[in-house]
């Protein structure tokens, strides 16, 4: 059975109508992607916020310059073909238009440059931490460390039967089996390295994403403002088991960041009596 033309050029019309309905509805997910997200997701720090603002600043000035440069083509199309203007005309050269097309795109890309450089140093500049984490990646999870609190875990995806017994049923593919745990309004200073090939730490509501290198040890920064559970996955490829490399930070309130801590620092202080009895034995 066929479709004219005009029944498919309907039905696609609609379809795209409907979709975009539905895209426009979808609240940009907080902590994790949406089902028909088309915006970021939702912002959970400063930096965030402002690459948000950014995002949105570029969008509407490259909007308007579409915009502006469709309507100069319309109105050579229109005005300037050889049926409206069977005369044309032989200027050559034009003083005010020439300087206007050489400034006016300057002053686009310094209004361009000037958050944007802002944003960056944002970004770059750590400022004092509460807290210090070192990840490190490996082929395929995260170990995280606290130097200052004398923690250490490792961070492994869980698998569907693992999700299935949990409730609520975390994100597949994002869920983890120890997750990372933050102060709310807490400076954390994120340091990257690993242990066999590149890697990338990243957290797209956080604004965070920094390579983890065998070697080299690099640092970003993040203050997160609310609390919740926020997914990210590593984002350098790096194997055959790449897609299965999440992140979960959660952020809570102090009383119960001192509780985890306490408890964590239980558990690897026994990991290591643990190890060195082992090591002992051999």
């Amino acid at each position: 059975m066929t479709m004219s033309m005009g029944r498919f050029g309907r039905h696609l019309l609609f379809s795209s109508i409907v979709g975009l309905a539905l895209g426009g509805a979808a609240v940009a997910g907080e902590g994790q992607p949406s089902p028909w997200e088309m915006k970021l997701q939702q912002a959970a720090t400063p930096v965030m916020e402002n690459i948000v603002w950014f995002h949105n600043f570029l969008l509407w000035l490259i909007t308007a310059i579409t915009l502006f440069v469709l309507a100069l083509l319309v109105i050579v199309v229109v005005k300037f073909n050889a049926k409206a203007n069977p005369v044309p005309s032989k200027t050559t050269h034009h003083t005010l238009i020439e300087v206007a097309w050489t400034i006016v795109p300057v002053l686009i890309l310094v209004a361009v440059a000037v958050p944007s450089f802002r944003l960056l140093f944002f970004q770059l500049d750590v400022p004092k931490p509460d807290i210090t984490i070192k990840a490190t990646g490996n082929q395929w999870n995260w170990t995280y460390s606290y130097p200052d609190d004398k923690i250490e875990f490792t961070s492994i995806m869980l698998s569907d039967d693992e999700r299935a017994k949990m409730n609520p049923v975390p994100p597949r593919l994002l869920a983890v089996d120890n997750e990372t745990v933050v102060p709310v309004n807490k400076v954390v200073r994120i340091q990257t390295t690993a242990a066999d090939v590149i890697h990338s730490w990243a957290i797209p509501s956080f604004g965070v994403k920094i390579d983890a290198i065998p070697g080299r040890l690099n640092e970003t920064w993040f203050r997160a403002t609310k609390e919740g559970r926020y997914y990210g996955q590593c984002s350098e490829l790096c194997g055959k088991d790449h897609a299965f490399m999440p992140i979960v930070v959660r952020v809570v309130n102090d009383q119960e960041y001192d509780a985890w801590k306490k408890q964590q620092q239980v558990a690897s202080a026994a990991r290591k009596s643990y190890a060195s009895v082992g090591a002992a034995a051999q």
